[in-house]
């Protein structure tokens, strides 16, 4: 079986942030899904909402669009989940989109 590898370019939009200056601390990248090696689906992406607590640390991750559907949600809600922002004492929300590619 051929190793693939999970190239995800988080790419913020601007537009959507609640606060534009939330700083990213730490990223973890997402592992291409099993399943989307077993259905020879080479790329997508995920749109996710995360919502951030005063302390930095990622509450929750909600899905806003992701293509194809259901096939990447679990990798980037997993990954984004261990995501870490600077503290800023109160809530805020963040939009990314990561984009996957596989590798052989």
């Amino acid at each position: 079986m051929l190793a693939r590898s999970a190239l995800a370019l988080a790419l913020v939009a601007a537009a959507s942030l609640a606060h534009a200056d939330a700083k990213v601390l730490k990223k973890v990248a997402p592992e291409y899904p099993n399943e989307a090696i077993k259905k020879n689906i080479s790329a997508g992406s995920v749109r996710a909402k995360l919502n951030i607590g005063g302390d930095g640390k990622v509450a929750t991750v909600d899905i806003v669009e992701a293509e194809p559907k259901r096939v990447f949600d679990r990798a980037a809600t997993e990954a984004l989940s261990q995501w870490k922002f600077e503290g800023t004492g109160a809530a805020q929300t963040h939009e990314v989109k990561l984009v996957f590619k596989s590798e052989d």
